[in-house]
């Protein structure tokens, strides 16, 4: 008996056409991860402190408070990163300290923001023009010197009522003045460093996020700009965000209100802590209203390409050596916590704070990296194990060790024995793309 389908073209061309709409919408709102590169945390300092020397001076500073304590090794020791590497026999804390030592030598900071909003406060308008035009000029030294880091930009007053005029001044000015700047310093192109990002804090609503689209819109005309130029990231203070009145999820709608332009979302552990009125003691990324928060917007970046970052925290590994190193202790503990949840980036506050960060990524990556490396050869090689993975893993393990290589956890000779790929196959199993066979890149 032969037996055939009894549903023809028609019916295909009815099913294509009733769900038309909805393909549509699933490509252009959650087109995936566009492959850009995400730092692993974010530096601000108040915008008038910036020179162009300052990532240096706060790696030469990480340095010294390492020393401090023995050492690099000696610290990632006293973390409890001690034992043996994820990717090798050697003694994991030698290897992280040699890592960390040449990252905080050639690339401490890997996301700076210049700070208008609560670390510079209200300084009259007149100052706050001039350090604005300032800060401009500095960042553009600082790009054509070659001593900015990857990432840098600004953090402006909010768009709430009483800040909004303040807040949109400062953007104007530094974007302005970055621009001539940058003509000035012979920068390439728009004249805008490459890594720029824009900070917009404190936001209570959709209307905000779609406010700042049609100001960079509006920048972007007066500038000559390419559409699209000016991104920028919001950072999550407020509980409106997680929760309206009307019981939607604003942190998930205006991913979509900001046109392709919002860039990232950042958690802000102590404002969005407070306004919950939760008692500063326990202020706390990891305290259980922060994981909610942060659930509901890795929910909602899911797909979007939008990145997500975690917030700080102000215990400093300052003073008292005993409290330094239980400081350095929660750091490396919170850094890690995060990263096993997911959320691939953080903010920092002090030098003293980079050895802990790198050095806890730096170990995170290595300690899955054996196994990953393992799974990922075994997959694309199809030789069989007791482990059969899915294409949706095997994206998630090259993506995994594809950040480890970005961030400087990994190296590509190591990658390139232990998983048997090179970079460009990394690239296309972690972002789901083919290879170019004549560019041997991904597409």
């Amino acid at each position: 008996m032969t037996i055939g389908p009894v549903l023809g073209q028609e019916a295909a061309a009815s099913l294509d056409a009733r769900l038309a709409a909805a393909d549509h919408e699933l490509a252009t709102r959650y087109p995936g991860d566009d492959g850009r590169r995400q730092p692993v945390h974010t530096v601000y300092v108040s915008a008038e402190r910036f020179t162009p020397d300052l990532a240096a001076d706060w790696g030469a500073r990480a340095l010294e408070a390492a020393r401090t304590a023995g050492g690099l090794q000696s610290l990632a020791e006293t973390i409890g990163l001690g034992g043996t590497d994820g990717g090798g026999a050697d003694s994991r804390a030698d290897v992280l300290a040699e890592l960390v030592q040449a990252k905080l030598a050639a690339e401490p900071i890997e996301d700076l923001r210049l700070d208008f909003e609560d670390g510079y406060g209200d300084r009259g308008d007149e100052q706050e023009d001039v350090d604005a035009v300032a800060a401009a000029d500095a960042v553009a030294r600082a790009v054509a010197a070659g001593t900015a880091p990857p990432f840098i930009g600004i953090r402006f007053k909010s768009f709430e009522a009483p800040t909004r005029r303040r807040g949109l001044r400062t953007l104007d000015l530094f974007v302005s003045a970055l621009i001539a700047a940058g003509a000035e310093h012979g920068l390439p192109g728009d004249r805008l460093p490459e890594g720029l990002v824009l900070t917009l804090p404190k936001v209570t609503s959709v209307e905000q996020v779609e406010a700042m689209v049609d100001v960079v819109e509006r920048l972007e005309a007066a500038h000559g700009l390419p559409a699209g130029r000016l991104r920028f990231e919001v950072q999550m203070e407020t509980p409106q965000l997680i929760l309206a009145a009307d019981g939607t999820v604003p942190s998930a709608r205006l991913i979509h209100a900001g046109a392709g332009r919002v860039s990232s979302l950042h958690y802000g552990t102590y404002d969005y802590s407070a306004s919950l009125g939760i008692a500063a003691a326990y202020q706390s990324m990891e305290h259980p209203a922060a994981d909610f928060a942060k659930n509901a917007m890795q929910v909602a970046v899911a797909g979007t390409g939008v990145h997500l970052s975690d917030g700080s925290t102000n215990i400093l590994p300052v003073g008292d050596p005993e409290n330094a190193v239980a400081a350095w202790r929660l750091h490396a503990r919170l850094v890690r916590r995060h990263l096993e949840r997911g959320i691939y980036q953080g903010w920092d506050l002090h030098p003293a704070q980079l050895p802990t960060r790198f050095l806890a990524t730096y170990a995170f990556y290595r300690d899955g990296f054996a196994a990953a490396a393992a799974r990922l050869r075994n997959y694309v090689h199809q030789i069989e194990s007791s482990v059969m993975d899915e294409p949706a893993t095997a994206r998630a393990l090259a993506a995994f060790i594809r950040r480890g290589l970005v961030c400087g956890a990994l190296t590509a000779d190591e990658i390139a024995e232990a998983a048997g790929v090179d970079a460009a196959t990394l690239d296309s199993l972690a972002l789901n793309r083919p290879i170019d066979a004549e560019e041997g890149t991904h597409v």
